[in-house]
């Protein structure tokens, strides 16, 4: 049996081998040029491949782990053959992926808790964070949860009138103060707005500023304390959006907001217009964060639950003479 078992159904595998298209067809040439003309893995095809992985976006860190893991692997056999290495490449990714989840749901169906289930949602601005928020909106609803949204990105107006736009369009409850209001207060209301309506899940969204870190420390802290005063625990989970077209700056984001407060969550945005889809890897594994939500796509479908053998199924193909699909 494969390594890689089927686990979407039809039409999110199709979403998600379109979605990353572009990263796909990189990837496949850099590893292509490594291995032509080539019959065995050996130390040359090895430097070729890392090379091809970091200018990928994988990063130097998770890429020198995985050479490192072919490395052990061919020196058992002195003739491994490069036919063997795009499936090793699949597994060991896979692997690297799959031991950052933690504890992460892998799907939609949200754990049991005492009261609704709360998600704090941070980034910078322009990464896809409001609609990232509309998207799960929709996708809870039509779960046939009951769904709050709290707009505590209350530094911009546009982001308030953005989100109560997803609200309206999927019968969320929309929990607003206006610009310039506290942001801890409209998380509070949305929680306790939430408690009172027996509603399943909150979304909070936040500021997304960066020029201040202890600014920012203080702000989400901030949010964080008055939400525990209607239902202790919350937020149970804190998720970071990142804009994965934006490659290796989506790491210094990263970097910057895991410093800043507790990310439990890692959503990468926009796959579907670049050919930087590898940079997925690299966050999660530098960070050990799991990665929760990636979105490939336009619709609200298209925001899809992470799982780490199908994205490596979409990004890398099992042999060099597989057909990458069109976009």
């Amino acid at each position: 049996m494969s390594f890689f078992k089927r686990l979407f159904s039809t039409d999110k595998k199709k979403s998600l081998d379109q979605g990353l298209a572009r990263s796909k067809r990189g990837v496949l040439e850099k590893l292509t040029r490594a291995v032509t003309g080539k019959k065995d893995i050996d130390a040359d095809v090895l430097e070729e491949v890392e090379e091809a992985l970091i200018t990928s976006d994988i990063g130097v860190k998770t890429t020198t782990r995985i050479i490192q893991r072919i490395e052990e692997r061919t020196s058992k056999n002195t003739a491994s053959s490069v036919d063997l290495l795009l499936p090793m490449l699949r597994e060991e990714i896979a692997g690297l992926l799959e031991a950052n989840r933690g504890d992460q749901p892998v799907d939609l169906n949200l754990p049991k808790t005492d009261g609704p289930y709360v998600f704090l949602v941070v980034g910078v601005n322009g990464v896809g964070k409001t609609t990232t928020i509309g998207k799960l909106c929709h996708q809870f609803v039509q779960r046939g949860l009951k769904v709050t949204v709290g707009a505590a990105d209350t530094f911009r107006a546009a982001a308030v009138d953005q989100l109560k736009v997803w609200a309206d369009r999927t019968g969320a409850s929309f929990v607003a103060q206006g610009q310039d209001a506290d942001p801890a207060a409209v998380a509070f209301d949305a929680v306790q707005s939430a408690v009172a309506k027996n509603h399943d899940v909150v979304l909070v969204d936040t500021a997304g500023r960066l020029h201040n870190k202890k600014h920012l420390m203080d702000e989400l802290s901030k949010i964080k304390r008055v939400m525990q005063k209607v239902a202790p625990g919350v937020p149970h989970e804190v998720l970071l959006v990142l804009d994965g077209s934006t490659g290796q700056n989506a790491i210094e984001q990263a970097r910057q907001f895991t410093a800043a407060t507790e990310v439990s969550g890692l959503v990468l945005t926009k796959l579907d217009g670049t050919a930087r889809g590898g940079v997925v890897i690299g966050i999660a594994e530098e960070f050990n964060i799991p990665v929760r939500f990636v979105g490939v796509g336009e619709q609200p479908e298209d925001l899809q639950v992470f799982n780490a053998m199908e994205f490596v199924d979409s990004l890398l193909p099992s042999t060099f003479g597989d057909e990458t699909p069109t976009e």
